[in-house]
């Protein structure tokens, strides 16, 4: 797995806590080729193991990334893997709109920041453990719904917008990261329909054949980012290792 890394890599995890996330630590920990796994946090994990160091931060925000550059210190990453996003919020009144007259100004706002902008936020404060001469791969998890070309069905305008943006921004940052580091592989994936807490609202639709548990889809992913190369950087991928068009 991951063979285009070298020897005790170093991954960094965003969303450690949460579904893939955590289910991706658990992969790379079992693998011997990973030598330090930083898991990136909002909550306290209770996952404990030597090559692991968990890292309480929000990064959502300036001061959250700021602490995470701090704790890197401009050591190399090797992988970056984001699996943070949203898609409802109770708490905000923030839910998928079906129709055009449902879109709310706050709620766009924030879908947008978290999973348009701060994954970009995220990628330039880390930039100095990224450029170099050595391996890297950046793994950000998009949506197939964020692809304007499959676009058939129409709704959910927040979160199509916010992972078309999410799309570009990778895509522009991937060209720029190849002048600081000519090995870096810059990767939107699309980890099909999850059990977890963003897609639980919306799984009674969803074929029980098409309702993927966290560690087949993290075990998918890596795999898919495994048979990667340099000359796919800035593409869009998903679990079964087929391109997506924009």
């Amino acid at each position: 797995m991951l063979s285009y890394l070298p020897e005790n890599f170093t991954a960094v995890v965003i969303g450690a806590s949460g579904g893939i996330g955590n289910a991706v630590i658990q992969r790379l920990l079992a693998d011997t080729r990973v030598g330090h796994v930083v898991a990136v946090s909002r909550s306290t994990l209770s996952l404990q193991h030597p090559n692991l160091e968990a890292v309480n931060a929000d990064v959502t925000t300036e001061a959250g990334r700021e602490a995470l550059r701090q704790q890197l210190n401009g050591q190399p990453v090797h992988l970056l893997f984001n699996a943070i996003g949203t898609l409802h919020d109770d708490e905000r009144n923030v839910h998928p709109e079906k129709r055009l007259e449902q879109l709310d100004e706050a709620s766009f706002t924030h879908v947008m920041h978290i999973n348009a902008a701060t994954p970009a936020l995220l990628i330039a404060a880390l930039k100095p453990s990224l450029q170099g001469r050595h391996p890297t791969i950046i793994a950000s998890l998009s949506a197939r719904v964020g692809s304007i070309g499959d676009n058939r069905h129409g709704g959910w305008y927040s979160y199509r917008a916010s992972k078309a943006a999410h799309n570009m921004l990778m895509k522009t940052l991937s060209i720029e990261l190849t002048r600081l580091n000519k090995q870096s592989i810059v990767l939107c994936l699309h980890p099909g329909t999850t059990d977890t807490s963003l897609s639980k609202p919306f799984q009674a639709r969803v074929p029980s054949e098409k309702l993927f548990t966290p560690d087949f889809v993290a075990e998918q992913l890596l795999e898919v980012v495994s048979q990667r190369t340099a000359e796919d950087t800035g593409s869009f991928w998903d679990w079964a290792g087929e391109p997506i068009e924009w």
